[in-house]
C-alpha cells in the first residue's frame, strides 16, 4: 500500500530534497532543510500521488489517507506541544500547495487554520494579545472563503477599507483588537449571506476542505495557463503541505519576508529581499503594504528602514542561512521566512526564478566561486530563456518623457497601448496590437493577460510581489509599486503625480531596468553579445557537436546572426529579394511576358540586382557556408490582386488592363501550396533558375578573383518530390555555373542540393541523394504536407487541439518527432546510405526550438538553421543535447 503522508520536524524528515516528484518542490525542500538542521516549523506533506488519486476518484481521497493524516497530525501536535482543536492550547496550521516545478502564486494557500469561536480564546491566552488573535481570525475567514469556497475577496476588502475609514486609520496594523473582533463578526455574516451556510467551526472539517481546495487549485484556469506557458505536464499534480503556524503578526518583534540569495534581475551576488514587521506572508507578496528592504547595503536616503537595522540578530541568522542554502543547493534560492517573537523560521526554499541576464551571471559567477563546473553552468540556463536577452532595449540617445517611476521589478523595455484588465490584454494581442497591462496589483488570475502583454505596470507591490516574480519568470518587462500613479478601473485611466491623464489605448513605454514609465513609444536599440554572455556561450560551444547556421536574406540579417555566433547561412530565400520596389516591376514583366525572349529580357534586368544581393551576403559571411534557395513561391504572389493595382501595372508595362487581369486570373490556383511552385516552375521556365545560378556564381567569382575570397556556394533547389526533377535542374545548374567560372577564368567548388519538404522526397531520399550534394529539411512545409494542414489556416483550430490534449504542442512550433521527425530520420538515413558524405541539416523554424534541436542532434544531423535572434538559443540547446546524451 502506498505511503501518502511524509512528516518532518525536530531535525528529522521522512522525505528528502531528491523526492520532488513525490513530495513536490516545497515538501521536498522543507524535508531537506529540516534534515540539515535549519529552523523549520514541523508539519507533513500529502504526496502528488494523492492529487492523482483525487482526480481519478472524482475528487475523492484514496483509502487510508485519513488514518495517515490523523497519525501525522498527532506527531505534529507532540512536536508543537499543542492540540489541534484544543480550546486552551490550540494548534493552528497552514495548508499550502507545492508542485514539483515552481508555480509562484498560481495555486492556493490557507493560513491560521484551526481557529473558531472556542480556539480564539486559547490563542489569546497563549499570546496575551487579543489584537493578534482577532487579526489572525479575520485573515483565516477571508482566506477560507476565497480559497475553499471561491468567494470574491473584494467584499471582505471593502468592509476592511470601510472599517479603516470609520476609525480614521490608514494601515491594518492601526486597527484595535475590538475593531478586528467586530470585523470577524461582519466577515462571518458576509460568508453566510453569500454561501447560505455558517462558517465551519470544526477544525477537522476546515482541514479536509482546505486540503481538497488546494488539490483543486491544480486545475484552476490560472494554474492550467501557467503550466502551458512553462511546459509543465498536467499529470504531475501537486503535493499539499500542512505545517504548524508561526506568526509574523504578533507585534513589533515579529516579521515575515521573501528573499533571494542573489539579485534575480541582474544576478549580482547581493542578498536581495523584502520584509514587513507585524505581518503575515500574503501581505508581502500581494503588495497590500509597501514592504521594506532586508538589506541596508543599497539603502537610499528616504527609504524604509531595513531588516538589518530593525531586527539585526534575525538578519544575521538569515544571512548565515543564505550562505548555507547556496552551498548546499549550489544555486540561487528563493526563500520565505517568518520571525515570531525574535525567533527565525524558514518556511520555504526553492530554486529562484530569474531573468536570463541573471541566470547567466549567476552561472558564470558560481563557476568562478568554485560552486559549479562549466558543464553544470551550461545546463543551468534554459535555452528558451535566452530569448529575453536577444531583443532591443531603449536607445539611450532617444528623447523620453518620464511621467512616473516605480520599482525596476523585471528588466527590459516595452511599449504598447494601455489596457486595464487581463482579458483585454489577451484580446488586443490576438488582434496584433501591442499592449501594456496596467493593474493596481496583479493576482494569479491575471496570468493570461501578463503573458499576452509586452510589459506589466502596477501601482502596488514590491520587488518580490506576484507581478515581479511572474514577470521575471516570463521574461517580461515589469515596473511594480509605482505609487506615483492613481489607477481608476471604472474610468479606464491613470493619473500621474503631476496630474497628467493617461487613458486606455494611449501608448506608454516601460523601462524595467530603471522603473521608469514614459509617454509614447521610445525607440529601441539592438542587443549585443559580450561579457558574461560571451563567456557563457563560449562554454556552450565547447560542448556542442551540432553546427548552427541562420536563415538570412539580407546582409543586415546576416551580420546580426554572425554577431550572435551563426556558422553560416542555412537558408537564403531569394524570393524576398524580388519584392523590393526597384525590382518587383521587372519580376512582373517577366511573369507577364508571353515568350522566352520577353522573359529573358526581364530577367536580364533582375540579374545584376540578384548578383549584388549575393555579393553582400558572401561578404558578410566571409569564410562561412551560404545556402541559397532558388525561387520557391508560385508566381501569382508577385502580381497585384486589386483592380486599381492591376490598372497601375498595365499602364507601367504598356499592356491592356484586360490582358493583365486575364493573366493574373490564369495564375490562380485552388491550392497554391501544392501547386506550380519551386522546382516545378523551373521545369516549365528553366530560364528563371538559370538567371539565379548565374547571379550566384558571378558574385562568387568576382569575390574570389578580385578580393581573394574562398567561397563554396551551396545552391538549393526546392520542393523536389522526384529524383528526375533534381536530375534535370542539377544538369542545367552545372552548365550555367561552369560557363560562368570559365568566363571569369577561376575555379570554384560549388554544391547543388535540395530541400526535403515533401513526404515522397523523404521516402525516396536514397534515389534523390544520387543527384544531391546536400539535403536541407524544410520542416515548415514538411509539417504541412505530413499533417495535411495549412500553416496559415491551422491557427484557427490548433489551439483547440492543444486545449483538448489532441496534441501536446503546436507542430509548427516544436517538431513532431513521432511523425514529421520520423520522415526526417528516414530521409537522413536513406540519403546517407547513398552518399556517406552527404551534408544534412534543417532550415525550418524548428531549427531554433530547443526540443527540435535536441532531436536533430540525436539523429546525427550536421547543422540546424534558424532566424538570427534564435541562433544563441540553438547553440545552447545543441550544447544541452550533447551534455545530456546517455
Amino acid at each position: 500500500m502506498s505511503k501518502y503522508v511524509y512528516a518532518f520536524g525536530d531535525g528529522q524528515a521522512d522525505g528528502a530534497g531528491s523526492m520532488k516528484e513525490l513530495l513536490g518542490g516545497k515538501g521536498a525542500n522543507l524535508a531537506e532543510m529540516t534534515s540539515i538542521g535549519l529552523p523549520v516549523p514541523p508539519g507533513f506533506t500529502l504526496t502528488t500521488e494523492v492529487c492523482t488519486a483525487y482526480y481519478s476518484n472524482n475528487q475523492g481521497f484514496p483509502e487510508g489517507l485519513h488514518d495517515e493524516v490523523a497519525n501525522a497530525l498527532k506527531t505534529l501536535e507532540q512536536r508543537m506541544n499543542k492540540g489541534f482543536g484544543d480550546s486552551d492550547n490550540p494548534l493552528l496550521v497552514s495548508v499550502r500547495s507545492g508542485a514539483r516545478a515552481s508555480m509562484p502564486g498560481m495555486m492556493d494557500t490557507v493560513l491560521n487554520l484551526g481557529l473558531n469561536d472556542q480556539t480564539i480564546n486559547g490563542v489569546i491566552s497563549q499570546s496575551n494579545d487579543p489584537r493578534f488573535a482577532y487579526d489572525s481570525y479575520r485573515r483565516f475567514i477571508q482566506m477560507f472563503a476565497n480559497v475553499v469556497k471561491g468567494m470574491n475577496g473584494e467584499a471582505f476588502a471593502k468592509i476592511l477599507s470601510q472599517k479603516k475609514e470609520q476609525k480614521n486609520v490608514e494601515l491594518d496594523t492601526e486597527l484595535s483588537a475590538e475593531d478586528l473582533r467586530e470585523l470577524v463578526g461582519e466577515f462571518k455574516q458576509i460568508y453566510q449571506a453569500s454561501l447560505g451556510e455558517v462558517f465551519p467551526e470544526d477544525p477537522q472539517q476546515q482541514l479536509w476542505e482546505a486540503i481538497g481546495a488546494v488539490f483543486g487549485s491544480w486545475m484552476t484556469p490560472r494554474a492550467v495557463t501557467y503550466r502551458k506557458l512553462h511546459s509543465i505536464p498536467g499529470d504531475w499534480g501537486t503535493a499539499v503541505n500542512v505545517q504548524g503556524m508561526v506568526f509574523g503578526n504578533m507585534g513589533d518583534d515579529c516579521a515575515t519576508g521573501v528573499a533571494f540569495t542573489r539579485d534575480p534581475s541582474t544576478g549580482e551576488n547581493y542578498f536581495y529581499g523584502e520584509y514587513l514587521v507585524n505581518a503575515q506572508g500574503e501581505d508581502v507578496v500581494a503588495g497590500i503594504r509597501t514592504p521594506h528592504p532586508i538589506n541596508r547595503d543599497k539603502h537610499k536616503e528616504g527609504d524604509l528602514p531595513s531588516m538589518e537595522e530593525v531586527l539585526p540578530d534575525s538578519y544575521k541568522q538569515l544571512a548565515d542561512i543564505r550562505t548555507i542554502l547556496e552551498q548546499h543547493y549550489k544555486d540561487m534560492q528563493d526563500i520565505e521566512f517568518t520571525i515570531e517573537k525574535s525567533k527565525l523560521y524558514m518556511l520555504q526554499t526553492r530554486t529562484g526564478k530569474r531573468t536570463a541576464q541573471a541566470a547567466i551571471r549567476v552561472a558564470v559567477d558560481m563557476v568562478a566561486e568554485g560552486l559549479i563546473t562549466e558543464k553544470e553552468a551550461v545546463l543551468r540556463v534554459d535555452p528558451d530563456q535566452l530569448d529575453q536577452l536577444l531583443h532591443p532595449s531603449l536607445d539611450p540617445a532617444a528623447a523620453r518623457e518620464v511621467v512616473a517611476k516605480g520599482l525596476p521589478a523585471s528588466p527590459g523595455a516595452a511599449s504598447g497601448q494601455v489596457v486595464f484588465n487581463a482579458d483585454e490584454a489577451e484580446e488586443q494581442t490576438r488582434l496584433k496590437k501591442k499592449v501594456i497591462l496596467v493593474r493596481i496589483e496583479t493576482s494569479p488570475d491575471d496570468i493570461h493577460g501578463m503573458n499576452a502583454a509586452q510589459g506589466i505596470l502596477t501601482a502596488r507591490g514590491g520587488m518580490t510581489s506576484h507581478a515581479a516574480v511572474v514577470a521575471r519568470g516570463m521574461g517580461k518587462c515589469c515596473v511594480a509599486g509605482c505609487g506615483d500613479l492613481k489607477i481608476d478601473y471604472e474610468k479606464q485611466q491613470l493619473i500621474t503625480k503631476s496630474g497628467q491623464l493617461i487613458k486606455r489605448g494611449d501608448q506608454i513605454t516601460l523601462n524595467g531596468s530603471t522603473g521608469e514609465v514614459m509617454l509614447g513609444v521610445v525607440p529601441k536599440i539592438q542587443p549585443a553579445v559580450s561579457g558574461d554572455f560571451a563567456m557563457f556561450m563560449g562554454w556552450a560551444d565547447q560542448f556542442r557537436r551540432l553546427k548552427v547556421r541562420t536563415n538570412a536574406d539580407t546582409p543586415r540579417d546576416a551580420k546580426v546572426a554572425r554577431d550572435f555566433g551563426a556558422e553560416g547561412i542555412g537558408l537564403c530565400r531569394t524570393e524576398h529579394m524580388f519584392f523590393e520596389d526597384e525590382r518587383i516591376q521587372a519580376v512582373r514583366e517577366m511573369i507577364l511576358a508571353d515568350n522566352l525572349e520577353g522573359r529573358k529580357s526581364a530577367l536580364d534586368k533582375i540579374l545584376p540586382m540578384q548578383k549584388g544581393d549575393f555579393i553582400g551576403l558572401f561578404r558578410e559571411m566571409k569564410g562561412l557556408p551560404v545556402t541559397i534557395r532558388l525561387l520557391d513561391p508560385p508566381l501569382h504572389e508577385f502580381l497585384p490582386q486589386t483592380d486599381d493595382d492591376i490598372s497601375e501595372l498595365a499602364n507601367a508595362v504598356g499592356i491592356r488592363f484586360s490582358e493583365v487581369k486575364e493573366h493574373v486570373e490564369s495564375l490562380h490556383e485552388f491550392n497554391p501550396m501544392l501547386g506550380h511552385r519551386g522546382c516545378r516552375l523551373a521545369i516549365t521556365y528553366p530560364e528563371v533558375y538559370d538567371m539565379q545560378v548565374q547571379a550566384i556564381m558571378e558574385a562568387a567569382c568576382e569575390l574570389v578573383k578580385n578580393e581573394g575570397f574562398k567561397i563554396v556556394p551551396e545552391i538549393m533547389i526546392p520542393l523536389v518530390s522526384h529524383v528526375n526533377e533534381l536530375k534535370i535542374l542539377r544538369a542545367n545548374a552545372i552548365k550555367v555555373a561552369d560557363t560562368v567560372c570559365e568566363s571569369y577564368g577561376v575555379e570554384i567548388d560549388y554544391l547543388i542540393g535540395t530541400m526535403i519538404e515533401l513526404p515522397r522526397a523523404a521516402l525516396t531520399a536514397d534515389a534523390i541523394a544520387s543527384e544531391a550534394d546536400f539535403f536541407s529539411f524544410g520542416t515548415n512545409d514538411l509539417t504541412q504536407t505530413t499533417y495535411g494542414l495549412s500553416r496559415d489556416d491551422a491557427g484557427h483550430f490548433l489551439p483547440d487541439y492543444i486545449e483538448r490534449g489532441v496534441l501536446k504542442k503546436d507542430p509548427f512550433v516544436a517538431l513532431d518527432q513521432r511523425g514529421v521527425g520520423e520522415l526526417v530520420k528516414i530521409g537522413f538515413e536513406r540519403g546517407r546510405q547513398t552518399r556517406s558524405d552527404l551534408k544534412v541539416g534543417i532550415c525550418g523554424e524548428h531549427g531554433g526550438e530547443p526540443s527540435s534541436v535536441a532531436f536533430c542532434h540525436d539523429i546525427g544531423l550536421d547543422y540546424v538553421s534558424c532566424s538570427p535572434y534564435r541562433v544563441p538559443i540553438a547553440r545552447l540547446a545543441a550544447a544541452h543535447a550533447a551534455l545530456q546524451e546517455h
